[in-house]
C-alpha cells in the first residue's frame, strides 16, 4: 500500500529505493547489473575487489538517484564476481585491463556508450584504465582508495591478509555470503596472488601509462587513515591529473562511501552535476 501510494505521489521516499536487477549478455556472458534512477545521463559504479553492486555500492544505489535525477545509476558485478557467475573468475595478468574492456562493451550493450564512473579501490584501478584508454567514453571520473602501482609494503600487506581464516567473522562475512565459505577462501587467496603477481612481473604496474592519458574532469577522494593503500599514492596521482578536485576524510579509511555515505554522495553528485 505505502509503495503504492509513493508511485503515485512521485515520493522522494519511494524513489530512492526504486531499483531493477537483470542480466545483460556481454562477450558471451551473462552480467549481473542492478540500475537505480532513470535520467539521460549514466553513471557506473565500479565494486573493489571480488566486490558486487550490493556488497559494495548498496548507499549509493539507494540515495544516489534523489541527487542525481538526471541520471541512472548502474552498479555491476565484473564478470565472475557477485551474481555474474558462469564464467569461474580466472585472474591473469591483464585482468584489470579486460575488466575495463568488459564495462565498456557493458555500457555499449545498454546503448549508453558515454558514461561517468565512480571507481573504488579495484575499480578504481579499472576505471582509470577505461578512461585513460577510452577517453570517448568517460564524461566524469571519481575515484578512491586506488592506486596506478602496487609498492612493496602493499605487497606485504596483502600477503598478511591473504588467508582469510585470520579475518574477523564480521569481515568474512559478507563475502561469505555471495561466494559461500568454501569458495571465498580459495578466490581471494587467488586475487591477492595475481595482485602481488604485478610486483612481481611488472614493477607493480597497474595502469602508469593510462593515468598520462586522461582527458576526463575527475574528482580523487581519500581516507587518510585508508590501510590498504599507501599515501604516496595519492600526490602521484594528483601530479600527473593537476586539475583533479580532491577531497580528503581524515578518519576516513577504505570504505569512506559506506562510513560517510551521505557527505560522500553529496560530494560525488555535486561532482557529477557540473557542466565545465
Amino acid at each position: 500500500m505505502l509503495s503504492n501510494l509513493g508511485r503515485r505521489l512521485g515520493s522522494p521516499l519511494y524513489r530512492r529505493f526504486v531499483h531493477t536487477e537483470r542480466k545483460v549478455r556481454v562477450n558471451g556472458s551473462d552480467l549481473h547489473i542492478v540500475e537505480s534512477g532513470s535520467g539521460e545521463q549514466s553513471l557506473l559504479l565500479m565494486p573493489g575487489a571480488l566486490g558486487s553492486a550490493w556488497t559494495d555500492f548498496k548507499p549509493q544505489i539507494e540515495q544516489l538517484p534523489k541527487l542525481l535525477p538526471g541520471h541512472t545509476i548502474i552498479a555491476w558485478d565484473p564478470p565472475g564476481y557477485g551474481k555474474s557467475v558462469p564464467p569461474q573468475r580466472k585472474f591473469g595478468l591483464d585482468f584489470f585491463q579486460e575488466d575495463a574492456q568488459a564495462a565498456v562493451d557493458l555500457m555499449r550493450a545498454l546503448d549508453r556508450p558515454r558514461f561517468s564512473i565512480l571507481g573504488w579501490s579495484d575499480g578504481g584501478i579499472t576505471a582509470l584504465i577505461i578512461a585513460g584508454r577510452h577517453a570517448e567514453a568517460v564524461e566524469r571520473l571519481a575515484i578512491w582508495g586506488a592506486g596506478a602501482y602496487l609498492n612493496a609494503d602493499e605487497v606485504k600487506a596483502l600477503r598478511n591478509i591473504r588467508d582469510v581464516a585470520k579475518w574477523s567473522p564480521r569481515m568474512r562475512e559478507p563475502m561469505e555470503k555471495v561466494y559461500g565459505v568454501e569458495r571465498f577462501p580459495q578466490l581471494w587467496a587467488e586475487w591477492v596472488d595475481a595482485a602481488c603477481s604485478f610486483y612481481d612481473q611488472r614493477d607493480g604496474d597497474f595502469c602508469r601509462s593510462e593515468v598520462e592519458q586522461i582527458k576526463a574532469p575527475t574528482f580523487i577522494l581519500h581516507g587518510k587513515k585508508d590501510p590498504m593503500i599507501a599515501a604516496e599514492h595519492v600526490p602521484w596521482l594528483r601530479e600527473r591529473l593537476p586539475q583533479a578536485k580532491y577531497h580528503e576524510f581524515p578518519e576516513g579509511k577504505h570504505n569512506i562511501h559506506l562510513r560517510y555515505a551521505e557527505e560522500f554522495n553529496k560530494l560525488v553528485a555535486d561532482f557529477l552535476k557540473k557542466k565545465d
